[in-house]
């Protein structure tokens, strides 16, 4: 997984509470096993018109927000059912920052597994990015994770809050495979001190034992 140390990129706006999973990645798009693809169906619904002819009212369409990166959106972002397929959609389609209030507790936590970076923000600080992003066009942010810190052109700086556990996967590129194997030397010296008993166990002779 791909570190995130600092990220700049342009703002889409998704104007709407409790965005929720199923609209992200609706029900038919769950059969597929692999991460790859999602983004062409995130908010397949809003997105496109029948025959997938893109619906030109909805904004991540608008030719101004087209290669953005960081989404500004409103409270309980991710809330719905518990699919890992939104955060593949979100980070497939290219956002590797969400911007929100507030966030629905398995859908934060899967972004962290995907290395998107979801940070909270005061609903004041939210709607005066929504004022700048909708009054001009090509609005950028820059999010510093080290520093916890979002930043624009003109001097805007708001900080953010993070657990330290989530921010070193993310500053380290960690999944939960990568975040065990920082635990390998540990794992290793367990298996080594329960061999002995594993081996008892095999020596059993089961044929002792009636069967069931």
């Amino acid at each position: 997984m791909q570190p995130f140390i600092t990220h700049s990129g342009l703002v889409a706006p998704m104007d709407r509470v409790n965005v929720d999973t199923d609209q992200m990645v609706p029900k038919q798009f769950l059969k597929a096993l692999t991460r790859q693809g999602f983004g062409r169906i995130l908010f397949y619904d809003w997105r496109y018109l029948p025959g997938e002819m893109p619906n030109p009212e909805f904004v991540l369409n608008f030719p101004r927000y087209q290669g953005a990166s960081v989404l500004l959106a409103r409270a309980n972002f991710g809330c719905g059912s518990s699919r890992e397929h939104a955060p593949w959609a979100i980070g497939d389609y290219g956002f590797r920052v969400i911007l929100a209030p507030s966030y629905a507790d398995i859908f934060y936590n899967n972004c962290f597994k995907n290395g998107i970076l979801p940070a909270e923000l005061t609903e004041a600080q939210i709607e005066e990015l929504f004022q700048r992003t909708e009054k001009e066009a090509g609005y950028s942010l820059t999010v510093d994770l080290p520093t916890q810190t979002v930043k624009d052109n003109h001097g805007l700086t708001y900080k953010f809050e993070i657990a330290p556990s989530r921010k070193e996967v993310l500053l380290k590129g960690l999944d939960d495979i990568g975040t065990s194997l920082l635990h390998a030397g540990a794992i290793d010296t367990y298996e080594k001190a329960h061999a002995a008993t594993a081996t008892m166990f095999e020596a059993v002779d089961v044929k002792n034992y009636p069967s069931a």
